[in-house]
């Protein structure tokens, strides 16, 4: 076996299109778009790429297969607030193959030595992590779009080569045809009726004023979590621009307490029930395929892929506020038939009583590991 360092567009498309070879015979797996896993490799378009830095490796059978793939980052506003300094990996995928698996471990860790790393996460993205973020331990059933999926058997492939599991991630799930629990329903009510407070959807025509809105909230609902970085406008912006193809203004709420943006719930449909099939592909015969997948695929699936309140506005009632606008609105879709609460961390104990507060039970569980380097090597 040998391991390549991606530096061409051969390698770059090997990289890409290993997992549609991979999961072929895996009916639960969605082929994501090669354009979305190209960007966060592309400084064009992902804004990571100004503050950190990346790298990524194919590994081939000696027939010149490739067997697995592995890509490594630095965030350099992250990385080395911590002793030792913590890099991160992702975009793991491998046949289940031990030696292969730590080739490519190896390889990344080499690299991250290099820039003075001499620790790892994985498997995270090199970007915000609501997408690609975390392996799946539990719940190996079909995922909703930027949720990492991959066979069980990679939880061992890494902790064979020294990872063990940092913390771990929740996914809940809400049936739409579920009432909520009576004491949320009345919390939600109380909050609508206080003076000052108001709810309002997204509108597109104003992308750029929810945006600041979001960010807002957003960096002080997460302050105070360790090695926490706030994010910027630029990040934010960029983000809802990719999730416009799919966005139902609707499903993002925002809740203001005396015009003060004070909390929201960014939810999307699931965008895997439109390009189940494309395997990754969106030229001319694949967006027709998407535009007629939207117009005659009624969504089922829905996920919350972040909320957030400001510190000041906690224990007031209003992510309840948002939830219930939000079911109100999909209810009248008359075909959503179930919502994914993805992901909360377990050190999370606040998010994880709103989930349970819910009615929502256990989906999916992912988890971030970490691989402390031994210096002696």
């Amino acid at each position: 076996m040998r391991v390549v360092r991606v530096v061409d567009s051969a390698s770059a498309r090997d990289f890409r299109d290993l997992p549609k070879s991979l999961y072929a015979s895996d009916p639960n797996w969605v082929c994501p778009l090669d354009r979305d896993i190209d960007s966060v490799f592309d400084p064009r378009l992902n804004n990571f790429h100004s503050f950190g830095s990346c790298e990524r490796w194919v590994v081939y059978s000696d027939a010149g297969r490739p067997l697995g793939r592995i890509a490594a980052f630095v965030n350099d506003r992250k990385a080395y607030n911590t002793v030792p300094a913590v890099g991160g990996c992702g975009f793991f995928e491998c046949v289940n193959d031990q030696s292969a698996a730590d080739l490519l471990f190896e390889e990344a860790r080499r690299w991250l030595v290099g820039k003075g790393i001499g620790a790892v996460d994985g498997p995270i993205n090199f970007g915000e992590n609501v997408m690609w973020w975390g392996l799946l331990i539990e719940g190996f059933t079909r995922p909703y779009y930027g949720m990492n999926y991959n066979p069980p058997y990679y939880l061992q492939l890494f902790e064979n080569h020294g990872f063990t599991v940092l913390y771990e991630q929740i996914s809940n799930r809400i049936r739409i045809d579920k009432p909520f629990p009576e004491r949320f329903t009345r919390i939600a009510e109380w909050a609508s009726k206080r003076g000052g407070v108001r709810f309002e959807h997204l509108r597109k025509r104003e992308f750029d004023r929810y945006a600041r809105d979001f960010m807002e909230v957003y960096n002080d609902a997460w302050k105070h979590f360790e090695n926490f970085t706030p994010v910027t406008l630029e990040t934010v912006k960029e983000n809802f621009e990719k999730m416009r193809p799919v966005l139902d203004e609707r499903m993002v709420l925002y809740a203001y307490v005396n015009d003060e943006p004070a909390s929201f719930l960014l939810v999307l449909p699931d965008t895997n029930e439109l390009i189940d099939g494309l395997e990754g592909r969106l030229g001319p015969f694949g967006m027709l395929r998407f535009a007629w997948n939207k117009l005659t695929r009624r969504h089922r699936r829905m996920r919350a892929v972040v909320m957030g309140t400001k510190e000041a506005f906690r224990n007031q009632g209003l992510e309840s506020g948002l939830f219930i606008r939000l079911k109100e609105h999909v209810l009248a879709q008359g075909h959503y038939e179930e919502l994914e609460l993805s992901w909360v961390g377990d050190f999370n104990t606040r998010m994880m009583s709103i989930h349970k507060a819910t009615g929502a039970e256990m989906s999916k569980r992912h988890a971030t590991l970490r691989w402390v380097f031994d210096t002696s090597r």
